[in-house]
């Protein structure tokens, strides 16, 4: 298996199914983790020196931090039903509880803090829904923590890719800290498949090839994306989901397509 490819692990007792950390990633600014919670199981944690995004894939839930609390949060009860999530922001310094209301799939993303911003609760109609490309490449985002709203470090959205239907495309880069052309931003890709024993496919790959791996890609399977172009393909008769996160020295989503498929954007396919 490639090095790139965090998979899903059976259920631990906490609900941990799986854990990103910078450490394990070997980068700086990344964490990331999914909690698969069974009704009235409960997560605590502090941030520390981290900011959090709580986001809630599927199920409900009572979400608290020092200050706030937010009751019966939530409104899909499958990922697939294509509608935004509710998420709660939680700056560095805080702490975070989060009791499964119904059984819950609960993501936490995670990145360097400054306690800059307050706790909140980001609604689904706070996330802006966009359609992005055409033909072949049209695809579903959702705008959880994008770029204009605030957060120290965190960006966050995700992304529903027809089944027959590529993504992240044409092939883009944000790995060079030479602003303003292009922000260095580290990203992990939560990857959900639809229908049962599905799959996709994600390559990584640098200008040099020094970093080169295309990787079949399992329902529930992290990728991380340190540096390269990242382009994804969801199989006929395969719907893909996939939630990223991304953090960097500077918060800004400044990337660098690549020029051998840069036509495709003037063009179309």
């Amino acid at each position: 298996m490639s090095k790139l490819i965090v998979p899903s692990q059976q259920r631990k007792q906490d609900g941990n199914v799986v854990k990103v950390t910078p450490a394990s990633a070997n980068w700086g600014y990344v964490g990331f983790e999914v909690y698969s919670l069974e009704k009235g199981e409960k997560i605590r944690m502090e941030t520390k020196d981290q900011e959090v995004c709580i986001i809630l894939l599927h199920g409900y839930a009572n979400v608290k931090t020092k200050q706030n609390e937010w009751n019966k949060i939530g409104q899909r009860m499958n990922i697939f039903e294509e509608i935004p999530p509710y998420a709660v922001y939680v700056p560095s310094g805080d702490e975070y509880e989060v009791e499964a209301v119904t059984d819950a799939e609960v993501a936490v993303c995670l990145a360097p803090g400054k306690g800059t911003y307050k706790a909140r609760l980001i609604e689904p109609k706070d996330i802006r829904v966009d359609m992005r490309g055409s033909g072949k490449t049209l695809r579903r985002i959702h705008n959880i923590l994008p770029e204009d709203q605030p957060a120290d470090s965190l960006l966050i959205v995700e992304v529903f890719t027809p089944n027959g239907n590529w993504s992240s495309y044409p092939p883009h880069r944000h790995d060079q800290d030479n602003l303003p052309n292009e922000a260095y931003l580290e990203e992990t890709y939560y990857h959900r498949i639809k229908q049962p024993n599905g799959f996709a496919v994600q390559r990584v790959y640098s200008d040099d090839r020094s970093l080169n791996e295309t990787m079949i890609v399992q329902d529930g399977d992290v990728v991380l994306v340190p540096k390269g172009y990242h382009p994804v393909a969801a199989p006929p008769g395969y719907d893909l989901y996939y939630l990223n996160t991304m953090a960097g020295p500077v918060r800004t989503w400044k990337f660098t397509n690549d020029a051998d498929h840069e036509w495709i954007m003037t063009q179309g396919v």
